[in-house]
C-alpha cells in the first residue's frame, strides 16, 4: 500500500484517529497531530505496533518494558505516517481480514483506491471491535459506528456539512469478494492452512499475513471435485434408499434448526419437505418456497413405491433437473478422494478428500491410511523388471500355499476369479491381475528388495516383511501412492508432492519456494540469444528409463486389454491399473497420461465391504473415466515416449516367443536392449525382419 493517493490518505486519517480514539478518547487531538505533522504518534499505538511486529502476547514486566524500548525506537527510525502505514496493513478487520487492503477486499470487493468516503469510513470504523461492528453480522450497530467516523470528519472540516448529510443518509451496500471454485477446493485449501500453520506458527500466519502461491489448477479442481461426487453418488444409488434426513410434524414452519444438514452451494442440492404423495409423484417445497415434483422414473433406483420411501414431512435433499421437477438425492455413505499430480515437478494440481467438507473436513486423499490392494503390483513387476525379467518372460500361474510363522495358519492366496491359467506371461500378470503369479514374483525377488523399494518410494513407512506385502496387503494413502506413479511417466524419478509452490511475507520477501533444481546456464543467457536455460534435475532415480517405459506399456494394455479396459473407449493414450482389496473394502484406479497422473479411491471411513463386485473396475475407474473426460484431450494425451535403449519385438502373447505363421495373438513387445536375443533379429524372411527393417520398431 501506498498513501499518494488522496483518498488513502482520508482514509489513513480517518484510520488513525479512531485507533487513537479507543485509547484516549481525544479526536480532534489526533486529528490535528495528522494534519500538522509534527506531533508524535500516540505511543500506545507505537507499541501495539512493536508488539506486533517483533513480540508476543506474554503478559509480563519484562515484555511491557521491551515493548516500550522498541516503540521508542520506531519512532526514532519511522515516520508517522510510515508506522501507521504498517499498523494498518496488519490489524485485525473481522472476516479473516487482516489490514485494510485485504478488508477492503473482503467487505466490498474492491482495492482501497476506490473506496468512497462511506466505505472507508465503515473500514475505520472497525479496529475498535471488528466482530462486534462486523456489518455482516448487525448492519445496525456497524452504521452506527460508521456515522460516527462520518461525524468526525465534518467537526474536523474534511468534509461539508452537504455531503456529510448525504452521507448519513447512505446505506451501507456490502459485496462480499467472489472466489471462484472456493467450495471445490476446501480440502485443498485447508491443507495449505495446516501446513503453513504448523510451519511458521498461528501468530505469523494470522496476524502478519503470507502471501500463498500454490498450484493448484481451478478447472482441473472443479472437475475432479465433480468427478468424485458423482462417483460415490452412483455407487451410493447402487445401494439402495436408507431413508429421509428426518420428519417434521409441523410442515408449514418446517426450515427452522436444518443448518446442519446445508451441504456446499457447488454440490447444487437443496433441502425440501414432502408435502404430499401420490401414486406417481410427490409434491415437495424447497427451502426457497419453491413447489415441485418428484416423478416415478427418479426413483426407480430406490426399488420402492412412493408410499414405502415417503412420509408427509419427510426433509430430503432434492437436486433441480428442470423447472418445477426435481431428483431425489441421498448423501452417501461411503466416501473417497482424488489426486491430480504433475508427475514431473510433484506439483499437486487438484485435489478432493471427500463429498462435503462441511460434513467431513477428514481428507481421504492425505489422511486415510488404506490399503491398495492390486494397485501396489506395478511397483513388484517394475523391481522384477529391474532384475532381470522381461514383460515376456513366463510365471506359473496356479495354486500356492505359504507357511506365514508358528502358530499361524497358512496363507492361501487365490486370483480374484479363483481360477489359475498355468503359464502365462509377465504382461499377462499385470493386464489380468492374477495374484498368484505376483506373488511367485514376489517370492523370487525376496521381501527385502520389495520393503526397500517400498520405503525408497515413500509408498510404505516401516513395512512388515510378508509376502502378502505384494497384493497390497500394507496401509498407504492416495497421495503416496500416486506420487509414487509418477515414476512411471517421467522416466523413473521420485518426486515430491508438493502443494506450495510459493509463500512471501508482508513486505515480500520469499520464504519458501518448492523449486530446488538448479539453472546451470541462466546467468549467462541473454534476451538477445537463442539460448535456452539448462535446468538440472536432482530428482532420485528409483527405477531405469527403460523399466518405467516398460511399466507404462504394460499398465496401457490394463486399459486394451485387461481389468481397465472400460476406458478404451475414450480412446486417449492411457496408462493405469485397477485395485481392490479383500472382501472389496476399499477401490482403487491410478492412472496416468504423459503430463498427468490421477490417482482415486473409494471406500468407508470405518472400513468395511462394499459390496460383491464392487471392484476397482466398477467403483474408482468411472470417477477416473468422469475426470478425463471433462479434462484430458487428444492434444493432452500424447503417446508415452519409447525411452532410449528400447527395441520393439513382435512377440506370440500366449509363449512369450518371438511371433511366427502360427502365432494366433500377437503384439510389438518393449525389451531392453541388453535382453534382446540377437538371433531374434537374425535377417530372414520372417515378419519381424521385414518390420524391422521398414522401421517399424524404430522410433528414436
Amino acid at each position: 500500500m501506498t498513501i499518494k493517493n488522496s483518498l488513502i490518505i482520508i482514509f489513513i486519517i480517518v484510520g488513525l484517529y479512531i485507533v487513537l480514539d479507543f485509547r484516549d478518547h481525544n479526536f480532534k487531538r489526533a486529528t490535528d497531530a495528522c494534519i500538522a505533522g509534527s506531533q508524535k504518534l500516540d505511543q500506545p499505538m507505537t507499541q501495539e505496533e512493536a508488539k506486533n511486529f517483533l513480540l508476543n502476547n506474554e503478559v509480563s514486566l519484562d515484555r511491557k518494558i521491551k515493548e516500550a524500548i522498541l516503540a521508542f525506537r520506531i519512532e526514532r527510525a519511522l515516520t508517522k505516517e510510515r508506522i501507521l502505514e504498517l499498523y494498518l496493513n496488519q490489524i485485525y478487520l473481522g472476516e479473516g481480514s487482516y489490514g485494510i487492503a485485504s478488508a477492503s477486499l473482503q467487505y466490498f470487493d474492491k482495492p482501497i483506491s476506490e473506496l468512497s468516503y462511506t466505505e472507508a469510513a465503515l473500514l475505520a470504523a472497525l479496529p475498535k471491535a471488528p466482530s462486534k461492528y462486523n456489518p455482516y453480522k448487525d448492519i445496525k450497530l456497524a452504521k452506527f459506528r460508521r456515522d460516527l467516523v462520518l461525524e468526525n470528519l465534518f467537526e474536523n472540516n474534511y468534509i461539508t456539512k452537504k455531503n456529510y448529510e448525504n452521507y448519513l443518509k447512505s446505506e451501507i451496500i456490502l459485496n462480499k469478494r467472489k472466489k471462484k471454485y472456493l467450495e471445490d477446493a476446501r480440502y485443498y485449501v485447508e491443507d495449505v492452512r495446516k501446513y503453513i500453520v504448523d510451519k511458521y506458527g498461528f501468530d505469523k500466519v494470522y496476524k502478519q499475513g503470507f502471501n500463498i502461491k500454490t498450484p493448484i489448477n481451478l478447472k482441473l479442481q472443479k472437475n475432479a471435485t465433480e468427478a468424485l461426487r458423482n462417483g460415490l453418488v452412483s455407487y451410493d444409488k447402487r445401494k439402495g434408499w436408507r431413508g429421509p434426513i428426518t420428519n417434521i410434524k409441523n410442515i408449514d414452519n418446517w426450515k427452522k434448526n436444518l443448518k446442519k444438514f446445508r451441504l456446499e452451494n457447488s454440490i447444487g442440492w437443496e433441502l425440501s419437505i414432502v408435502k404430499k404423495i401420490n401414486k406417481f409423484s410427490a409434491e415437495i417445497e424447497t427451502e426457497n418456497k419453491i413447489k415441485g415434483f418428484i416423478k416415478y422414473n427418479d426413483i426407480i433406483w430406490t426399488k420402492n413405491e412412493f408410499k414405502d420411501i415417503f412420509k408427509v414431512g419427510d426433509i430430503i435433499y432434492v437436486k433441480k433437473i428442470e423447472k418445477n421437477i426435481y431428483s431425489l438425492r441421498q448423501l452417501p455413505n461411503a466416501n473417497g478422494g482424488i489426486v491430480v499430480l504433475d508427475p514431473f515437478t510433484g506439483r499437486i494440481l487438484a485435489m478432493s478428500g471427500g463429498f462435503s467438507f462441511k460434513k467431513s473436513e477428514f481428507n481421504r486423499a492425505t489422511q486415510a491410511l488404506r490399503q491398495p490392494g492390486s494397485a501396489f503390483k506395478p511397483f513388484i513387476y517394475a523391481l522384477a523388471l529391474e532384475n532381470g525379467y522381461n514383460p515376456a518372460s513366463l510365471i506359473l500361474d496356479a495354486p500356492i500355499v505359504l507357511p506365514q510363522g508358528e502358530d499361524l495358519k497358512k496363507w492361501k492366496p487365490e486370483n480374484y476369479g479363483k481360477k489359475f491359467y498355468g503359464l502365462s506371461t509377465l504382461r499377462t500378470g499385470i493386464e489380468k491381475s492374477r495374484n498368484l503369479m505376483t506373488v511367485r514374483v514376489a517370492q523370487d525377488l525376496g521381501l527385502k528388495k520389495i520393503t526397500n523399494l517400498t520405503k525408497n518410494l515413500n509408498i510404505y513407512d516401516n513395512p512388515q516383511e510378508l509376502l502378502s506385502i505384494s497384493l497390497g496387503s500394507a496401509e498407504t494413502t492416495l497421495l503416496k501412492l500416486t506420487t509414487a506413479y509418477s515414476a512411471f511417466v517421467n522416466g523413473g524419478n521420485l518426486i515430491t508432492p508438493t502443494i506450495i509452490d510459493r509463500i512471501q511475507d508482508s513486505s515480500g520477501k520469499t520464504i519458501y519456494n518448492s523449486e530446488t533444481r538448479y539453472c546451470k546456464n541462466c546467468k549467462e543467457i541473454s534476451y538477445l540469444s537463442n539460448k535456452l536455460p539448462i535446468i538440472e534435475n536432482n530428482f532420485v532415480r528409483v527405477f531405469s528409463p527403460q523399466t518405467a517405459y516398460q511399466i507404462t506399456s504394460m499398465l496401457e494394455g490394463v486399459v486394451q486389454r485387461g481389468t481397465g479396459k472400460g476406458l478404451k473407449k475414450l480412446n486417449l493414450d492411457i496408462a493405469g491399473k485397477t485395485g481392490t482389496t479383500n472382501k472389496n473394502t476399499d477401490t482403487w484406479f491410478i492412472g496416468y497420461t504423459s503430463n498427468l497422473v490421477i490417482g482415486v479411491y473409494i471406500g468407508y471411513d470405518e472400513p468395511r465391504s462394499l459390496g460383491k463386485r464392487e471392484t476397482g473396475a466398477k467403483t474408482a475407474m468411472p470417477v477416473f473415466k468422469k475426470f478425463v473426460e471433462s479434462s484430458i484431450n487428444k492434444e493432452n494425451a500424447r503417446p508415452f515416449k519409447v525411452s532410449k535403449g528400447i527395441e520393439m519385438m513382435l512377440v506370440d502373447t500366449n509363449t512369450g516367443e518371438k511371433a511366427n505363421y502360427l502365432s494366433k495373438n500377437t503384439l510389438i513387445e518393449a525389451f531392453k536392449s541388453e535382453n534382446v536375443n540377437k538371433n531374434f533379429f537374425e535377417p530372414s524372411l520372417n515378419v519381424n525382419y521385414k518390420l524391422m527393417k521398414n522401421n517399424i520398431f524404430n522410433f528414436y
